[in-house]
């Protein structure tokens, strides 16, 4: 026993270092290792740079150059255009064309159906007979809900009168022809 008093393995035994400066690592970063590294790679970035400015500039002299402008495609040979769809020339002059046949729309008169008496008023005119007329409501003597006159199905049959597929409201949304031909 006494010969493992001493023993520098032994987990009850710990040394504490005779020098307070023992308590980190005494060798330093190999500076000029480093360095190399770093220099190695900017060069490497360098030369992928170079590359790319080097295809692109290769690429863009195969196409026509930066000069060539694709111009409604007039005077364009189709087999250098890309696939359908592209991207917009002139963006603000379509947007502003855009807005502006828009805003025709919106605020002059027009035939929409002319046989049916169907006319298109511009939105302010429309806005303001709203408010005057008002909304139309529905009586408040008929049921609220569509599915006022269904009856739950009971052990003995389906009840009197079947929901129809598509819900209580399918009859409200579905096309008044088709309505019309149920009724026959």
């Amino acid at each position: 026993m006494a010969e493992n008093k001493h023993d520098p393995h032994s987990p009850h035994d710990v040394h504490e270092p005779e020098h307070p400066a023992g308590k980190f690592e005494e060798r330093d970063v190999n500076v000029w290792a480093v360095g190399k590294f770093a220099i190695g790679l900017a060069l490497l970035c360098l030369v992928c740079l170079s590359l790319v400015l080097g295809f692109f500039k290769y690429f863009e002299s195969m196409t026509g150059g930066s000069k060539a402008r694709v111009s409604q495609g007039i005077g364009v040979d189709a087999g250098k255009l890309p696939p359908e769809p592209r991207l917009e020339v002139t963006p603000i002059t379509d947007l502003q064309e855009m807005r502006a046949a828009e805003d025709k729309v919106l605020s002059s008169y027009a035939w929409i159906d002319p046989s049916h008496g169907v006319v298109r008023i511009p939105i302010d005119r429309a806005m303001d007979l709203l408010a005057q007329r008002g909304l139309p409501a529905r009586p408040q003597n008929d049921p609220q809900s569509a599915a006022a006159g269904v009856t739950v199905p009971t052990e003995a049959g389906l009840g009197e009168k079947m929901q129809q597929p598509g819900g209580p409201l399918a009859s409200e949304t579905a096309a008044p022809a088709a309505i019309q031909e149920k009724a026959k």
